[in-house]
């Protein structure tokens, strides 16, 4: 058993600080950085950039809505060569950040709204994961775990990576809650905890309705800038590693 932790990073820009990076990025083995759409900026990717290396983590893209207000949680009505476009300028500025400091990008992770809106709309899925491989058909795309990102990715034969969140909450499709919902984000660490092991181990997640879903675990997301993010990635990883599941990059797996 193995899995990949990735966490969403780099979102502070100008004045504005989000998250522990620094804290963080030890414990995990993945990074998501915000290319400057809905947060980041380019002194804030060069900075990320440059901590991941310094840590060892491997480094990923995390191009998102043009939504710096709403933090790319809002949803936009964007065509698909919209969204094409939008991602291959955001991956391609964060993969000239990492050149610049001797390294490459290991994945590409949608953000936020665009992430949960292209794992239910195919169409725009395949736009991002086009966009994906013009820019470098090596990297692998991180997708909702049984969503159309996922599928995208096969279609066009591009490496893939399903994603699980420890925090979030299960609808009975397979979709996460969302958060204008109560109860939506895990607060509670055991149970995160636990629900990040369930998945890992066994493969499978209670939905908010308590129905029993199997779901496919390649890497899981552990929320920086939550309050509780660093005790959870801590407990998380060791619950990994007492359980004996291998905690590695995804771009590493064998």
């Amino acid at each position: 058993m193995q899995i990949d932790m990735n966490s969403d990073l780099g979102e502070s820009f100008g004045n504005y600080h989000l998250g522990n990076d620094d804290v963080i990025l030890p414990i995990i083995t993945s990074a998501n950085i915000a290319c400057g759409f809905h947060a980041g900026d380019p002194l804030v990717m060069e900075q990320t950039v440059r901590l991941a290396v310094d840590s060892g983590t491997r480094l990923g893209a995390h191009p998102g809505l043009p939504d710096l207000v709403g933090f790319g949680r809002r949803e936009m009505k964007i065509s698909p060569r919209e969204a094409y476009t939008a991602v291959l300028y955001q991956v391609g500025a964060l993969a000239a950040f990492a050149q610049a400091a001797g390294t490459h990008l290991q994945h590409v992770k949608p953000h936020g709204a665009l992430y949960n809106m292209a794992s239910r709309d195919y169409v725009l899925a395949e736009a991002i994961a086009m966009a994906v491989k013009a820019v470098d058909p090596g990297l692998i795309l991180y997708g909702l775990a049984g969503g159309e990102l996922i599928h995208a990715a096969e279609k066009v034969r591009l490496r893939s990576a399903s994603e699980v969140f420890a925090d979030r909450r299960y609808m009975d499709d397979g979709s996460l809650m969302p958060r204008s919902q109560a109860g939506a984000v895990l607060a509670d660490e055991a149970e995160a905890t636990a629900q990040a092991l369930r998945m890992a181990r066994d493969g499978e997640v209670v939905t908010a309705s308590g129905k029993v879903l199997k779901v496919k675990a390649d890497t899981i997301c552990i929320h920086g800038d939550t309050p509780k993010a660093i005790a959870f990635a801590q407990h998380i990883r060791q619950a990994f590693l007492d359980a004996g599941v291998q905690v590695t990059a995804s771009g590493d797996f064998v």
